[in-house]
């Protein structure tokens, strides 16, 4: 008994728009077009709902699922007098924004960090390569790097409180000082 979600013309655009926005964040469109369909739902969905609602083959579904239960950002949820596996989307923004944040640090910043840590270490040990061009540019590189991800390190234990009075202030060099300077 599948029964295909409806959705509104705005609703359509928003998951044709979010999967257009997935492909350019470097996520597959349909993982994307999966997540803002759970996001905008209310009720949990089956993979069979999502398939015929989204017009996607139920192999790609499953695995789209999967994908997105590893960034955990969708999760599983038991449906009373269904044995089907039902799923449900992060609500909560600001969880949302924070667990997409550190997946995407921990993908993308830290091997970035960890390999340059590695290219000037063995640089060091390499005298030919003392003073090098190169191992300026990786030194520049590894500092900003280090910096970004320290900089998000303290920003992430904020209370979103504070970051919603941050990002409403009117002068925000002010806010910042005034916040690290505790």
């Amino acid at each position: 008994m599948v029964t295909k979600q409806t959705l509104t013309p705005a609703e359509q655009k928003f998951v044709l728009h979010w999967g257009e926005m997935g492909s350019k964040w470097g996520v597959n469109r349909t993982v994307a077009q999966i997540h803002s369909l759970l996001h905008i739902t209310e009720e949990p969905l089956n993979a069979e709902v999502i398939s015929e609602t989204l017009g996607i083959a139920r192999s790609n579904t499953s695995n789209s699922i999967k994908e997105l239960m590893g960034w955990g950002i969708v999760k599983s949820v038991p449906v009373l007098g269904d044995r089907r596996e039902h799923f449900v989307s992060e609500k909560d923004i600001w969880t949302l924004f924070w667990t997409v944040t550190e997946e995407r640090k921990k993908r993308e910043l830290d091997p970035v960090r960890d390999i340059l840590k590695t290219c000037l270490t063995e640089m060091d040990e390499d005298n030919t390569q003392k003073n090098s061009y190169s191992q300026k540019r990786i030194q520049d590189l590894y500092q900003f790097v280090d910096a970004t991800t320290s900089f998000y390190d303290k920003i992430c234990r904020l209370p979103t409180e504070t970051l919603v009075k941050i990002m409403a202030a009117q002068n925000i060099t002010d806010s910042l000082k005034k916040l690290f300077q505790k």
